[in-house]
């Protein structure tokens, strides 16, 4: 794992994002990601209905998460507004 990308133990439901924002800390920069609700389900194998369900999902694929978080922060993928989105 790239020591050079770190993940507090920190995310939210955002609803206007519609899925859980987790932040990111790479070179001293902060960098926002979110995981969508429909990534969320395609990892659940299930449709998710409320934010309590995403967010227990999210804690239980951190890993794998924050895993293919990092590959798409150092392959820069970046949406318009500077967002690093899951998506399924």
């Amino acid at each position: 794992m790239n020591q050079s990308i770190l993940f507090p133990d920190i995310q939210d439901w955002d609803d206007a994002l519609n899925g859980v924002k987790f932040p990111a800390q790479q070179a001293g920069a902060l960098i926002e990601c979110v995981a969508s609700l429909e990534y969320l389900s395609s990892l659940a194998s299930e449709p998710l209905t409320t934010t309590q369900q995403a967010l227990a999902v999210f804690e239980q694929n951190r890993f794998e998460i924050e895993e293919l978080a990092e590959q798409l922060i150092e392959e820069e993928e970046y949406n318009a507004e500077g967002l690093v989105e899951l998506r399924a």
